[in-house]
């Protein structure tokens, strides 16, 4: 599984999706996000490919680029917990 998180570091809700990568590699040491710009080519072409419409944009990923989970816009920024969840599960 992979995370990605695609997101504008110049946008008012910065400050909650940093904080939300700083507890995550904080707290599961065993997996990693992804975290791409979307004002950057790869980030853009990212959120493009996978309809994020809305930012941020969290995304669990299968091994073969399938969306198991998304999450799109500031107020649906997920647990931390549910990241997890979905990256150490054999869904």
């Amino acid at each position: 599984m992979k995370v990605l998180v695609l997101y504008r570091p110049r946008s008012e809700h910065r400050q909650a999706v940093e904080e939300f990568i700083r507890r995550y590699n904080e707290s599961y040491t065993d997996s990693s996000l992804e975290v791409l710009d979307v004002d950057q080519r790869d980030g853009s072409a990212t959120a493009s490919l996978y309809d994020i419409l809305q930012y941020p944009g969290f995304l669990i990923l299968r091994d073969d680029g399938s969306v198991l989970q998304s999450w799109q816009g500031p107020d649906n920024i997920p647990k931390i917990e549910d990241v997890h969840y979905y990256v150490t599960s054999s869904i």
